[in-house]
């Protein structure tokens, strides 16, 4: 049998098998390599996308933010626009019951009662003044809770005033407005 030396052919061929190997390591690395900086810039451009989308998001939100503050304001102002014509509209509405007060409060001073002071707050009235006897100040809180528009008349103070005569007093009282009860007219008829 001929004798053929295979050991040349085979280191050859590993040799070859080797560089084939490792020029496929090389195309792969390579083309990782590649995919990864491919991949880098996909989500580098992704970021950067992303950052200038949360950007604008921020100044709209900012603008919005304005928008909203000016919003808040206005309502402020109308709501205020609305209190002061509240007011106004309660104090016309009122305009006659204050007449009718005075009015009332006129009717009911028995002679020898003199008002000094009269002050409001709210519906309660209070009322400084002189009278030239304790008879004429009972004679006062007996009209005042007569009287239709006046109600809950409450002495709260009184003092002896010589300079006015022997048996003049000085006296505070508080009395609550009142409007009269309205009548409805019955359903018979």
């Amino acid at each position: 049998m001929a004798q053929i030396n295979l050991l040349p052919w085979r280191e050859e061929r590993r040799q070859e098998l080797k560089k084939e190997f490792l020029a496929a390591v090389a195309l792969v690395l390579a083309m990782a390599a590649g995919l990864v900086l491919l991949a880098d810039r996909i989500v580098d451009s992704q970021i950067d996308s992303q950052q200038a989308r949360n950007q604008y998001l921020i100044e709209n939100i900012n603008e919005l933010d304005k928008q909203v503050a000016e919003i808040r304001d206005l309502q402020k102002r109308r709501n205020q626009l609305l209190d002061r014509m509240r007011v106004i509209q309660e104090l016309q509405g009122n305009r006659p019951i204050i007449v009718r007060v005075l009015d009332q409060l006129v009717r009911t001073v028995p002679d020898g009662v003199f008002y000094t002071r009269l002050t409001t707050k709210g519906s309660d009235i209070s009322i400084s003044g002189v009278a030239e006897s304790n008879n004429r100040v009972s004679s006062l809180m007996r009209r005042l809770e007569a009287s239709d528009w006046l109600a809950n008349p409450t002495l709260d103070k009184v003092v002896e005033a010589r300079e006015f005569g022997d048996q003049a007093n000085r006296f505070e009282l508080s009395v609550r407005v009142q409007a009269p009860a309205i009548e409805e007219p019955s359903g018979e008829g």
